[in-house]
């Protein structure tokens, strides 16, 4: 088994984020020993924005040069083919994704490749697979009393899921800005979400 995990915290591998999805690994570690892990970080500078070729590409099937984004395009959505499950933690920016993982999916939905437009309109080109989201954000966006809107999941779900990704779940640790006692319960929550997930899915 082959896992790729993204990564798009602005604070790496001090990020709530990156600890969860850490964690996600560890479990699906466990039930494949042998699977290997590539690790993608998109955070900061390390995607640039697409480019005028990519752009014009999207467009038409004009013949622009295939360095610059089309050429980390393909080596993304590569990376993204070979992979048996996805893993990407990610912080919530504003109530959605930030930028960083923005750009990586501009470079992994690109027409032709991962999908097709047509008169039914956009239909996926990537086979389905497991795909895990770790969440985190300094205020309270699921529950009963919820503090604030939620864009990141629904828009995650409709994207991945227009170039076939379906079976997204998530996990989420929140209220990272409201002390450290709110954050010592995020994690147990978190913690015990996995738990729960991973044996009854063993």
């Amino acid at each position: 088994m082959k896992i790729l995990h993204v990564t798009c915290s602005p604070r790496g591998q001090a990020s709530e984020s990156y600890r969860l999805s850490k964690k996600v690994i560890g479990f699906l570690l466990d039930s494949e020993p042998g699977a290997t892990v590539i690790n993608r970080v998109v955070g900061g500078d390390a995607l640039p924005q697409v480019d005028e070729d990519y752009a014009i590409s999207q467009q038409s099937s004009a013949d622009v040069s295939q360095q610059g984004s089309l050429a980390r395009s393909g080596e993304l959505i590569e990376e993204l083919q070979s992979a048996d499950v996805v893993v990407i933690g990610t912080p919530m920016h504003n109530f959605t994704v930030p930028a960083a993982l923005k750009v990586w999916i501009d470079h992994v939905a690109r027409v032709r490749r991962t999908f097709n437009v047509g008169a039914q309109g956009k239909t996926s080109l990537l086979r389905d697979r497991p795909v895990f989201v770790a969440v985190a954000s300094g205020g309270r966006f699921t529950g009963v009393n919820p503090r604030q809107p939620d864009f990141l999941m629904p828009y995650l779900t409709a994207v991945l899921g227009m170039i076939g990704l379906h079976g997204l779940t998530f996990f989420s640790v929140e209220g990272t800005a409201l002390g450290p006692d709110a954050v010592v319960e995020a994690r147990r929550k978190a913690d015990q979400a996995l738990h729960a997930y991973f044996s009854s899915n063993r």
